[in-house]
């Protein structure tokens, strides 16, 4: 192969790569995924705090702008006849859905040494499922259940969270700071709530602890 026939070649290649590199840099930059949705209104009327039912309110949350929720291992569940572990969320029953395109956005803060526990989650799936999508963290470790790690180190730093349920198509994203850090399928079910705040997992810590600000739930507009 002559130089002459050689060069065009390798020129085109070097076009290709760069045009892949410019892409794929365009992909890695954050987007705003509140586009095309609606913010609702919230206030104290469309969510309640889920907390130990033997514990007054104030004893587990605060809220100053800052929406403060903590629980401890050996706390009671929230109800005197429930199974599950120790939590206190901030439950959006206001807006139960079961259709449409919803979004969930908010701040979250997890201090050092919270671990085995879900932050935030989108209630509501198909038996033998209760959830859609939970964030937990581990260690330090923002995850998809205990499946994926979305981001390495969470603690003691503010983050934005938005959280896209799309009922009909099955789907649900999650943003970090405007970075897609999942795309997961949905369990089904035909009703679902938003949570936030601390519910206890496996290798709970003694005490768990999240703060959220500036919580917004979105619907798509039709």
């Amino acid at each position: 192969m002559s130089t002459s026939s050689f060069c065009p070649n390798t020129m085109l290649l070097g076009i290709i790569i760069q045009i892949i590199i410019w892409h794929n840099s365009l992909a890695l930059e954050p987007i705003d995924p509140t586009l095309g949705f609606v913010s609702l209104p919230l206030n104290r009327s469309y969510y309640n705090i889920q907390r130990p039912y033997d514990v007054p309110e104030d004893r587990r949350y605060s809220c100053d702008g800052v929406h403060k929720c903590w629980v401890y291992s050996t706390d009671k569940p929230h109800t005197p006849t429930s199974l599950t572990k120790p939590r206190t969320e901030i439950a959006i029953h206001g807006y139960n859905y079961s259709s449409g395109v919803w979004q969930l956005e908010g701040y979250g803060y997890v201090p050092a040494g919270t671990s085995g526990v879900c932050i935030m989650q989108v209630f509501g799936a198909t038996s033998p499922h209760a959830s859609t999508l939970m964030l937990r963290v581990y260690n330090g470790m923002l995850m998809y259940y205990r499946s994926m790690v979305l981001i390495d180190e969470i603690y003691n730093k503010w983050f934005r969270v938005n959280v896209v349920h799309d009922v009909d198509a099955l789907k649900v994203k999650v943003y970090i700071d405007g970075y897609l850090k999942l795309e997961a399928d949905g369990r089904g079910g035909t009703s679902h709530a938003f949570k936030c705040g601390v519910y206890a997992q496996e290798g709970d810590s003694l005490c768990m602890e999240s703060r959220w600000r500036d919580i917004k739930v979105m619907k798509k507009r039709d």
